[in-house]
């Protein structure tokens, strides 16, 4: 039950394919299936799935500009965060984390959390995020986590770090479809300044997305990049 509500917010918040990138209708429909789950069955992990969706659910407005682009945790107005679901989210962790019987989806709202709680994404503790995703590979061990900690982990240590993991998903071959491991690769790569790399990933990952905002964010990033090297 709970995976199938989450599977909805998911469509919801971040639409796989089509020129809208956030449905607001399914978020908050899968939010109030959650709240009425959460009533029904006060179950520690109800309350992290509701709190996640809230933590997740309150930078809808910053996600997209005045034109529907999509907007980059790292580039959003965090003014415009909603700072009462913010609030609801935060205390439903910690309640939940004290009960001891939590699972993965109070971890991932504990992650939440932390870039909620940032005044900045410079400010933002990566260690205590990547922390977080040590404890919640104990629970789901999966390409798509280890990739997230992966970011985490550049911008914690070192960029050519969370490059090594990344490279080492590649080897592996799960995620090889998946578009954004070559995102998370190209937006790396044109950090340090690898621009060659960085527009090969870019190519693969725009040639992989079906969503309209993510394919023109992408285009963005490619058409700033320098020329290719020759």
């Amino acid at each position: 039950m709970l995976q199938v509500i989450y599977l909805i917010f998911n469509e919801g918040y971040s639409a796989s394919n089509g020129e809208l990138l956030v449905k607001h209708d399914l978020a908050s429909e899968a939010i109030r299936l959650c709240r009425l789950l959460a009533q029904l069955l006060p179950e520690p992990e109800v309350n992290g799935l509701l709190a996640l969706m809230l933590l997740q659910d309150s930078r809808r407005h910053a996600r997209v500009n005045a034109h529907g682009e999509l907007v980059t945790l790292e580039d959003q107005d965090r003014s415009l965060w909603d700072q009462q679901q913010i609030q609801h989210g935060c205390e439903l962790v910690i309640q939940t984390l004290q009960t001891q019987r939590f699972g993965p989806f109070t971890l991932q709202a504990a992650i939440a959390a932390v870039h909620a709680e940032a005044r900045s994404f410079d400010q933002t503790d990566w260690q205590q995020i990547v922390g977080l995703y040590d404890a919640l590979i104990q629970h789901v061990d999966s390409p798509v986590v280890r990739l997230n900690q992966a970011v985490a982990i550049a911008m914690l240590d070192s960029l050519e770090a969370g490059l090594a993991i990344i490279e080492q998903l590649f080897a592996q071959g799960e995620l090889n479809h998946y578009h954004l491991i070559y995102a998370a690769k190209a937006d790396l790569c044109r950090r340090l300044q690898d621009f060659d790399t960085a527009r090969l990933c870019y190519l693969k990952a725009l040639a992989l997305t079906q969503q309209g905002p993510e394919q023109r964010f992408l285009q963005k990033r490619l058409d700033e990049l320098p020329m290719l090297s020759i």
